[in-house]
């Protein structure tokens, strides 16, 4: 699971590796549950033929999944991590998912805890190339109370137990997660699948095309 994680930061960044304007607003670069942060989504336009109307956009929203029957934002402190095995038919999700409301969050790092001392050591998790992680999510807009509209969102996870390396983070008693970072090539093909094919996306990243440090070394 991912609770933490630093987007972004470059603004030109979104522009060279996922082809959108950066959100005027981005949110915060340090980012927990709650938080507001930026995603990248198919423009809902995107189809309608004119060339003003881009392909995709980039938006800023709240990090956690906040549902359409929400009756308030708090439930985002629960929602920031989708469980692939269960996303379909889980009430938090399941509408987004079945709409294939597909999003991709932009991120420096991502940090997982290191048990392995015996103690929870933060550690930062990087692409090995120096590239941002594109992480696939999903996407959602709620209305509140007071006719606002908030957008929000939530990282796909995948088992881990497996992995060479996101199998050492967190209690030894715990199931190993990790997030679903997409390879470059396959950004606009998330965007745009539909839902029947969103289950093929969710594979873990080569664990050579990651690093993980952890204070003053690296693993």
């Amino acid at each position: 699971m991912c609770s933490h994680y630093q987007a972004l930061k470059e603004q030109d960044k979104y522009r060279k590796y996922f082809g959108v304007e950066p959100p005027i607003d981005p949110g915060k670069w340090d980012l927990w549950p709650g938080y507001e942060g930026a995603f990248i989504r198919r423009h809902p336009h995107a189809d309608v033929g004119d060339e003003a109307v881009p392909g995709c956009e980039a938006l800023t929203g709240m990090f956690g999944l906040v549902p359409h029957w929400s009756q308030d934002t708090k439930i985002a402190r629960h929602t920031f991590n989708a469980r692939s095995e269960t996303v379909a038919e889980k009430p938090s999700f399941r509408d987004a998912w079945k709409r294939a409301q597909h999003c991709i969050i932009p991120a420096d790092s991502i940090f997982e805890p290191d048990w392995r001392s015996g103690k929870s050591v933060a550690t930062q998790i990087v692409r090995a190339d120096g590239e941002p992680l594109g992480i696939a999510g999903l996407w959602s807009v709620w209305k509140s109370p007071k006719g606002e509209w908030v957008h929000s969102y939530t990282m796909l996870t995948i088992n881990a137990d497996e992995h060479p390396l996101m199998r050492l983070f967190h209690k030894p008693t715990e199931e190993k997660r990790m997030v679903v970072i997409l390879p470059i090539d396959r950004y606009q093909d998330w965007l745009e699948a539909p839902a029947e094919h969103s289950a093929a996306f969710l594979r873990p990243f080569a664990a050579d095309g990651l690093q993980s440090t952890l204070p003053n070394s690296t693993v």
